[in-house]
This record gives C-alpha cells, structure tokens and sequence, in this order.
C-alpha cells in the first residue's frame, strides 16, 4: 500500500514503510532477542532489504550478514541497534555519518540507571540535535506495520502468526504492551494499521511519531498507551490535529495515585496531582481516556460514530431483552455520573402505537418478544429517533449466544441512523460479537466496559484556544499588594486594599471597620504560618497593637526576612469561598482549577480543572462538578451565590494562558468570596509567581 504524502512523510515512511532496515547486532540464534527481528521479518513476508550487520559472521540464518554499516551497498532508511548499551552511542553516531534517517534503539541503561547513563543520553540526544536524524528508543522493542510485513521487533509476542490488518495506529511507552495489545485486538478482530514501542522518548515522542502518521489514509484512529506526558507540547499538537480531522484518539493512561502529586509555592500545585492534570489534558484535547484496558479497543468505533462537541447532557437510552443485565449496565453508567434516561411519554405513546410488548420505566424491557426480529427492529427505530436520547444501548440476552444471526441482525440493519447504537451482549457470544465488530458496531463483553467506554467518549471535550504563554524562568513571589495590581489588569474583583508602614499603624482608613491586617512581603508566601495575619480588628487601638503583634510575630518566626509593610483590608463575608488556581505546569502547560475554598480545598480535594485558556462556558461547568458550589446553587430555595460572576472570573484568571507578557508562572486567588446573586466576587488573598 502507498505510504503518506506530506511534510510528515519523510518521518512516517521511514518508521512505517522503509524500503531497506538494518540489524546491528543481528544473531543467527532466533531464540535470542538479536534473532527474532530477522526471523519476523521473514516470516512476515516484509519486501524491503534486510541487512543484518554481525562482524562476527558470514552468514546470519542463511542470509549474508555484513561486518558494519559502512560496508552496506546502500544506506538504509531505518537502522535497529540490537546490540549492547555500551556500542549504543558510537553506533549512532555512525548512523548519523552515513546519512541514516532513522535509528531505533532497542538496550536499556540510560538515564534510569544513573549519572553514566544519563551522560549517554545526553551524547545520543546531542547528536540528534546536531545531526538531524531520528532517534526512536532508547527501550524500545521495535515498529510494526502489517499491511508491508514490516516486524522490525523484537517482542517475543509478534512470534504469533497472522498478524490482524486494519485501521487502528498504536503508539505505547511500554514496549511489552504492544504484544499484549495485539493479541487482545486479535481476540476481537481487531486490525492494526502500525504499532510502535516508543521507549525512553530521548528523541522521538508519542505525539511527534503520531503526528507524521496523521496522512496516512490506512490509519483511522489511535490507540495510546501512555507512562507519563513528558513532551506534552508534542501530544497536544497531534491531539488537536486528530481531532481536527475527526480521527479518534483512544487512552490508557498510568498513574492514578496521587503518590506523584507535585508541591509546589501553592495549593493549586498540591491539590492539581500529577493525574489529575494528566486527565485534563487529555479529555480538554478530546481524547478518549478509558479506565480499563479491555476498553481500549472496544471504544473505538463508539468514538468515531458520537463526535466530539459541547453537550449539555449525557442521556443514554436502553432497550433490553434481558432485565437484570440491563441493570448491570444501568448500575455502571451511574456510578461513572451517565444518565440513564426514562422513556419519555410521547415515545412510549409511539411504542404502543407499534404494538411494542414489554415494560417502560427507566430501561425499555421487551423481554422474550425482543428476541423477535421485527419487535427489536421497530423499537430501535423508535428510540433511536427519540429526542431524549443522546445514545441508544442494546442489551442482548441469550439469544446472542444461541442465535447470533437472529439476536444482532436487527441493530446490525439499525446501525445507519445518525444517533450512535451501541450493543452489550450479556452471554460469552462471541460470533453475533464477531458479526458485530466486522460490522463496526460498538459492541461490548462486559457492563464495566461498555460503561467505561460511554463515560469516557462523553467526558471528552472539542479542543479550546491553545494557550500562548509558557514555561516562565527564575519567577519570584508578588507582595500581595502588587498581586492585586496584576488582578487588576485582568478583571479579577478583588476586596479594598491600604498598605502601611508596620512601624506607623495609620489612625485613619480609607473604608470602614472591621477589618484585616496582613504582613505584606514578596518573601513571605504564607503569612498565617508565621503569625502574620490579625482579624476582627475593630477600632484604630486595636488596629495599632495589631501592628505591634505582627512585628513581634514576624521577629520570632521569620527573623531576617525583609517585611515593612502591613496590608490592611475591610472585612468580608461571602455565602461561601473558593480557591481558583492557575499554573504553568511542565508537561501540560497553563492550566486552571476551582476548587473548594477554606479547609475543604484540602481536606476534600473538591476541584475542577482544565487546560487553560477557558471561556465563561467552560467556567461554568467548572462549577457545576464542584459539589460544594450546589450548596450555594439555589437548590431548595436556598440563597443564591453569583455564579455567573465567578465563572467570569475564572475565565479572566485563565487568560494569563494568553499572555506571556505578564511572565506569570502560578496565581491564586485563595479565598475568593462568593457573595450573593448580583453582588459579584471578591478576592481577600492572592499569591502570584512572576518573573
């Protein structure tokens, strides 16, 4: 087949489609892991060259074998370093001279083992740099592309004959999961059109190598399994594209504990985990992150059929032949937050007019009459058409098993509608389930999976505005006054605010008492664990020996650190507080959170966060997954806060994505006051990072 024509091409043909590879440290023994490229190759029928390169030897498994790459009649497209960690970095190096595009490295021994290794790696990624030419590994177990017979691996799991073609593109950090990922694609009848062991990433990353594929018309959508998201400017970039041209993007991501949480000057870095980023990057750039990795596969056709776009609801719709393992599915979807929506009267009106038989209530049962061709056929058409569904599951009882043809037929001739269907077989049926995925339906084994991969297309997000700013340098804490001053720029409410010498408590204010008296110094990022704040201050005696505390506060708990300033503001009470966050994070860049505010934000981890610019849209739903803010809702005649002014709020925050002027690399407003519908919100602290 013909390989991809754009400017990616020159990368992709050399991953996917070489016309010449060599083996550096080929071995004429394919139980070793130097022999089994070759052996795979072969067996795999790939029409390009096959040089294996062994000084040592004439012949390598009956082929003439050459004693280096500087004897080879030609210089080939992709080179596979078999050989030891030692040889790594000269053989690359030569790789370089002779012209090589791209070499994959298979050893290990790099930077996870220590200084000496690092040093290798910065020499390969050095030459790289210099040089031009690509580097895949280290770590990695090799490419594979069945629609050529390119098996340029050395994962003992591509031994297995018959390798599956088709139209999914599988990049993972784990080199023994493509083997494993194979084999499950196998199981479902699943193709694949290129699998590639990313490794170590010194060169070549996830969303660069996914990003020369991207023309490749044999590739549909992608399957990833990810370690980490070093690169991210790299992942993002092929996200976005991806989902510019409707290819779906499909994630298993390691790392969901909060052990890798990183610390950070503020507690949006504390209360923003590693994972939690990680999620929100990957659904704000509409990929479909799965929990399972059963999911992973039977995910994909559901995610080309429902598109990416804003939803206002996630209704899904059930029809079933079997009561209990509707329930199941039922139980699933709503522990993952899906609804589950009732037949609405005028469709079940529609129902009855066709003489459907069964019960509905929060799932269409047809029970044993479903299992009749023209009972199931008219009542998907029905739902299907119905406005109160977004997505229609068809759970299929026995008959699946028994009778496939009879038990899939009628979704199989349903599947054209324009609404997504998708199908759950409750028995082991695995030839209506063979029917159904030759056929592109979504089909699935289990009540978790199918539940999984549901919630997980209807929890990605359309890609927003790509942010501007970036990575800022040696950025030093704001005193809080001139944090303000910054806020004040992008529209951010905050309360009145006075600085005063600490050693001249001032006998008048310009607003009224009570109020606060802070410590204000770019040095003191928390002022309350050094005594630094006083409340309830009423009158300007008390004001004055206000002072007097925090001077001697600041003397026995922060001796040496410069403050002469005292911040005093009027105090102010709101319906309740949160915590809006924005940072710079390393791998996924700006983000923005809102979080509970006061003891919640860390006791809770009630939070909300997405990549940042947001717009006021986005804000909102922000708001609606933090489950202190239903408090403040108006729910049951409860006194309203104004929500709608803090989604503006946050989305003025967020434009620091957008202006890499200000050089900011973390701000929080943390109490921000919530007041009552009409009156706004209002920020008593900030912290801000800036260069």
């Amino acid at each position: 087949m013909s390989s991809p024509n754009s400017a990616n091409s020159s990368l992709c043909n050399a991953l996917l489609y070489p016309r010449s590879v060599a083996l550096v440290g080929a071995s004429d023994d394919v139980r070793k892991t130097g022999g089994r490229p070759q052996q795979f190759l072969r067996r795999a029928g790939f029409t390009g060259k096959v040089y294996p390169i062994n000084p040592n030897r004439a012949q390598v498994q009956g082929e003439q074998a050459w004693a280096s790459l500087a004897a080879l009649p030609e210089v080939p497209d992709h080179v596979f370093v078999l050989s030891p960690t030692d040889t790594v970095v000269d053989t690359v190096r030569e790789c370089a001279r002779l012209g090589v595009k791209l070499v994959t490295i298979l050893a290990s021994g790099f930077s996870e083992t220590g200084p000496e290794g690092a040093q290798r790696e910065q020499e390969l990624r050095q030459i790289a740099r210099e040089t031009g030419i690509r580097l895949l590994g280290p770590s990695s177990l090799g490419v594979v592309n069945p629609s050529n017979g390119l098996m340029l691996t050395a994962n003992a799991a591509f031994a297995e004959p018959d390798m599956p073609k088709g139209n999914v593109f599988v990049a993972s950090h784990s080199g023994s999961m493509i083997g494993a990922l194979v084999s499950r694609g196998k199981a479902r009848g699943v193709g694949f059109a290129g699998l590639v062991s990313v490794g170590s990433e010194v060169d070549l990353s996830v969303g660069e190598i996914c990003m020369s594929t991207l023309d490749d018309p044999q590739i549909e959508g992608y399957v990833l399994f990810l370690e980490s998201l070093h690169h991210g400017d790299r992942l993002k970039a092929f996200a976005r594209e991806a989902a510019r041209r409707g290819k779906p993007v499909v994630a298993y991501k390691l790392g969901r504990s909060s052990a890798a949480a990183e610390m950070s000057a503020t507690h949006t870095g504390a209360l923003a985990g590693e994972d939690d980023i990680a999620d929100a990057l990957l659904k704000d750039l509409g990929v479909v992150r799965v929990e399972m990795l059963e999911t992973l596969f039977e995910v994909m056709p559901l995610a080309k059929k429902l598109t990416v776009a804003r939803r206002a609801s996630r209704r899904v719709g059930i029809v079933t032949t079997t009561g209990g393992g509707a329930a199941m599915v039922v139980d699933q979807l709503g522990i993952r937050d899906v609804t589950v929506q009732a037949v609405s009267p005028e469709t079940l009106a529609k129902l009855q007019a066709a003489n459907i038989p069964g019960t509905a209530g929060r799932v269409l049962d047809l029970t044993l009459a479903g299992t009749k061709y023209e009972v199931m056929k008219k009542a998907l058409d029905i739902l299907l058409d119905a406005p109160e569904f977004d997505l229609v599951v068809a759970v299929v009882g026995s008959s699946a098993r028994f009778n496939p043809d009879l038990a899939v037929k009628p979704i199989m001739d349903s599947a054209g509608h324009a609404k997504p269907l998708a199908a759950m077989l409750v028995p082991d049926a695995p030839d209506a389930l063979a029917q159904l995925t030759e056929a592109r339906i979504p089909c699935f084994r289990t009540p978790e999976a199918c539940a999984d991969a549901i919630a997980a297309v209807f929890a990605r997000r359309e890609p927003g505005q790509e942010a501007t700013a970036g990575q800022v340098a040696n950025a030093r804490s704001l005193k809080e006054s001139d944090a303000y001053a910054l806020l004040d720029q992008l529209n951010v409410p905050h309360a009145p605010a006075a600085t005063f010498p600490l050693d001249a408590p001032p006998a008048e204010l310009p607003f009224a008492f009570p109020v606060v008296a802070k410590v204000c110094s770019a040095q003191i990022q928390h002022k309350t664990e050094v005594g630094g704040v006083a409340l309830g201050i009423q009158d300007a005696q008390q004001l004055a020996k206000a002072f007097g505390t925090l001077g001697q506060n600041l003397a026995e708990r922060a001796p040496g650190v410069a403050c002469d300033e005292v911040l005093v503001q009027p105090m102010r009470k709101g319906l309740t507080e949160v915590l809006v966050g924005y940072r710079v994070d390393v791998d996924a860049g700006p983000i923005i959170m809102l979080a509970a505010g006061g003891i919640w934000a860390e006791v809770m981890k009630d939070r909300s966060i997405r990549l940042a610019p947001v717009s006021v849209e986005v804000a909102r739903e922000m708001i609606g997954e933090v489950r202190m803010l239903q408090t403040v809702a108006g729910l049951r005649g409860t006194q309203k806060g104004d929500l709608e002014a803090l989604a503006q709020t946050i989305a003025n925050l967020s434009n620091l994505a957008m202006r890499p002027d200000l050089k900011v690399s973390e701000a929080e407003v943390n109490p921000l006051m919530v007041m009552p519908e009409g009156e706004g919100v209002l920020a008593v602290d900030a912290l801000i990072l800036q260069a």
